[in-house]
């Protein structure tokens, strides 16, 4: 049996929640909620398995109170419900720590699916919001990586992408123009500020953190005559 929290500032649709959801054999709503102080409440007197929060509430937001649910009560998972697809609060209610992101223009049967797979410690989006996260998740990617170098100047940048290619300093120095003590000043301070020892470790920092997301290969400087071998260390 799971047990329920329903919370949602209407009382006809918290009805058609009820109705909704103890149809199915295996639920049933423990507790009903009209704001988020009262679903807070109502969730460390019943115990919920699932709470499912209308995500904009008079007073406390549902998703404050899906934070507070979500730490007081282990095991409770929550399932946000919004009339609306914004993407400002669809990664505020993930950052609470919601199961479940749902709109409430979502069919019976999905809702239904919903409660089930989040009683089951699994995640349910809203399939609308779908691209939305993979995008931001992409971003949050390509920004992390990018603060990997944040230290370090264009000109460095572009030293440490040929050092990732195998490239000697006096290759370097040919490809940027440089003298080669020059190139190897700018090794130094890449090693410094990055914090590695050596050029393989500079290599691979570089590789983990996708430099060349940044710094196409073969875009830095212009090969010279006579450099045979770009990947000799």
């Amino acid at each position: 049996m799971v047990r329920i929290l329903i919370a949602d500032d209407h009382s006809v649709v918290r009805a058609g929640l009820r109705a909704l959801l103890e149809r199915h054999g295996n639920f049933r709503v423990v507790a009903e909620a009209s704001t988020g102080e009262e679903a807070i409440a109502k969730a460390k007197e019943s115990h919920p398995d699932v709470a499912v929060l209308d995500i904009r509430m008079p007073g406390l937001s549902g998703i404050e109170a899906c934070r507070q649910i979500v730490a007081m009560q282990d095991g409770c998972k929550v399932i946000m419900l919004t009339s609306y697809a914004e993407d400002e609060l669809l990664f505020a209610a993930i950052q609470a720590g919601a199961s479940g992101y749902v709109l409430k223009r979502i069919g019976d049967n999905e809702l239904v699916q919903a409660v089930e797979r989040v009683s089951r410690g699994e995640g349910m989006l809203d399939p609308s919001m779908t691209a939305t996260v993979f995008t931001e998740m992409r971003k949050a990617t390509q920004a992390q990586h990018a603060a990997a170098f944040a230290d370090l100047t264009p000109q460095e940048l572009a030293v440490l992408s040929l050092v990732a290619e195998g490239l000697t300093n006096r290759q370097i120095a040919v490809r940027l123009y440089l003298g080669e003590g020059t190139v190897r000043n700018y090794v130094s301070s890449i090693l410094a500020k990055i914090g590695v020892s050596n050029r393989a470790e500079a290599a691979a920092y570089a590789v983990k953190h996708n430099l060349s997301e940044l710094i196409p290969p073969n875009s830095v400087g212009h090969p010279a005559d006579g450099d045979q071998n770009p990947h000799k260390l």
